[in-house]
C-alpha cells in the first residue's frame, strides 16, 4: 500500500510539504473569518482605484471633446462657409457614429465646437478637466454672459459642486447675488483671475445678498432667537447657502469689554479667506447702530481671538432689509463689514430677477459717479 493510502486509512490528513501552494478550499469547507481591518483596507484600495479610474476617464473625455471641437473649428468652420461647414459636420458625425457608436451625434459635435470656442485656452481646459465633468461643461455652456460663465466655472471647480448643485446655483441666481456682479467688469475679472490662478478668494466672491433661508421654515412672526435656533437646527443647509468653505465655530460667543458682557450670535471661519466671520442677526432693516456693534465685535476678535497667520476678522450683518442709503453713507462696502438681506420665503423668480437687476444697476451707477467725482 502506498504512503497516501496508509494515511487515508488511519483517518489522518496528509502533511503539507514546506513551501507548498495552498489550494482553494473545497466547496463544502467552512470559510475562515476575515479580520475587519483587512477587509476594510481592501475595500478602501478597490474604491480608491475606481475613483481614480473614473476621474481619469472623465479627464480624457473632456480633453478629447475639446480637441475634436478645436480641430473641427480650425479645419472646417474656419473656412467661413457656414452652410458647407454644417453639412461637413453632419457627415463627420455620421461617419464617427458608424465607427464608434453613440456619443458623436451632430448635436454633440456642435457642443464640442462650442466648448472649444468658449474655452479656447488649452491650459485652463487641462486644469478644469480634472475637476469638472463633461456634464458640468454642458450646463456652463448654456450661460451666454462670459463673466457669469467664468464665475460659475471657477466656483464649481473650487467648491466641487455636483451637476445638480451647479444647476441649483444658476437657478438661484448666485452670481447676481454676489457683490462681484455689482462691480465694473474690469475689476470683477481681476477677482476671477486671482481665483483661477491663485485660488485666492475675496469677500466680494464669498458674501451675497439676499441669502435664501426658506428652508428654516419660519412663520410670519419670529424672534432673533427663533432665527438663530432655526439656523443651528439646519446648520448644514445654512453653510451650503453661505458657501462650502465656511466652518462653524461658536454660538453666542461671549466677549467682555469694561465689565460689560456681549455675545456674537454666530461665529464661523472661512478657510480660503483665512478669517473669522462674525454673523449678527437682525429682524428689521439695517440701522447705523448695527455698524458700531459689529465693529466692537471685530476689534475684540482681532485682539483676543485671531490666530497667527489669519487675516483680520470680517463681519456679516443679516437683516430683513438692507437699507442701501445707510450702507452707502457709512461706506461699508470699503470696510470689513458686509450687510446682507435674508429671505425666509422665496419670491417668484421674475420678481427676484428684477430686484437683483435693479440693485446691480444702482451699485454700478454709484461706482461710476464716485469715479467721476475723483
Amino acid at each position: 500500500m502506498k504512503r497516501d493510502d496508509q494515511v487515508r486509512g488511519t483517518g489522518k490528513k496528509p502533511t503539507k510539504k514546506p513551501g507548498a501552494v495552498i489550494s482553494p478550499a473545497e466547496p463544502d469547507s467552512k470559510p475562515s473569518a476575515v479580520p475587519p481591518v483587512l477587509l476594510g483596507d481592501l475595500r478602501s484600495l478597490i474604491e480608491s482605484a475606481r475613483v481614480r479610474v473614473a476621474v481619469g476617464v472623465n479627464t480624457e473625455m473632456v480633453r478629447l471633446y475639446w480637441n475634436i471641437g478645436t480641430r473641427i473649428r480650425r479645419d472646417i468652420l474656419g473656412k467661413e462657409r457656414a452652410a458647407y461647414g454644417k453639412t461637413i459636420v453632419a457627415t463627420v458625425s455620421h461617419q464617427l457614429t458608424h465607427i464608434y457608436g453613440a456619443g458623436f451625434g451632430r448635436a454633440n459635435l456642435f457642443s464640442m465646437i462650442r466648448f472649444a470656442e468658449l474655452y479656447p485656452d488649452v491650459k485652463i481646459v487641462q486644469t478644469l478637466s480634472g475637476k469638472l465633468s463633461w456634464s458640468h461643461f454642458v450646463e456652463l455652456m448654456k450661460i451666454d454672459d462670459p463673466l457669469q460663465r467664468d464665475f460659475y466655472t471657477e466656483m464649481c471647480r473650487l467648491e466641487q459642486w455636483s451637476v445638480r448643485t451647479l444647476q441649483a446655483k444658476i437657478q438661484g441666481m448666485l452670481f447676481e447675488r454676489t457683490a462681484l456682479s455689482k462691480k465694473p467688469e474690469e475689476l470683477a475679472r481681476k477677482d476671477l483671475a486671482a481665483l483661477r490662478d491663485e485660488d485666492r478668494m475675496t469677500p466680494d466672491l464669498v458674501f451675497r445678498s439676499p441669502y435664501f433661508l426658506e428652508f428654516l421654515g419660519l412663520s410670519d412672526t419670529f424672534s432673533e432667537k427663533d432665527l438663530e435656533n432655526s439656523i443651528l437646527r439646519e446648520l448644514e443647509r445654512f453653510i451650503l447657502e453661505l458657501g462650502t468653505d465656511f466652518s462653524f465655530v461658536a454660538r453666542q460667543k461671549r466677549i467682555r469689554v469694561d465689565a460689560e458682557d456681549y455675545s456674537i450670535a454666530l461665529l464661523f471661519y472661512h478657510r480660503k479667506l483665512r478669517r473669522l466671520v462674525a454673523i449678527d442677526l437682525k429682524l428689521g432693516k439695517f440701522k447705523a447702530a448695527d455698524k458700531g456693534q459689529m465693529e466692537l465685535y471685530l476689534r475684540w476678535l482681532d485682539k483676543y481671538d485671531r490666530q497667527p497667520g489669519e487675516e483680520p476678522p470680517i463681519g456679516l450683518i443679516l437683516c430683513a432689509g438692507s437699507s442701501a442709503g445707510h450702507i452707502e453713507l457709512l461706506e461699508l462696502e470699503a470696510s470689513s463689514i458686509r450687510v446682507a438681506e435674508y429671505l425666509t420665503e422665496l419670491p417668484p423668480r421674475e420678481v427676484l430677477e428684477q430686484k437683483l437687476k435693479t440693485a446691480v444697476a444702482i451699485a454700478r451707477e454709484r461706482l461710476a459717479a464716485g469715479k467721476a467725482g475723483e
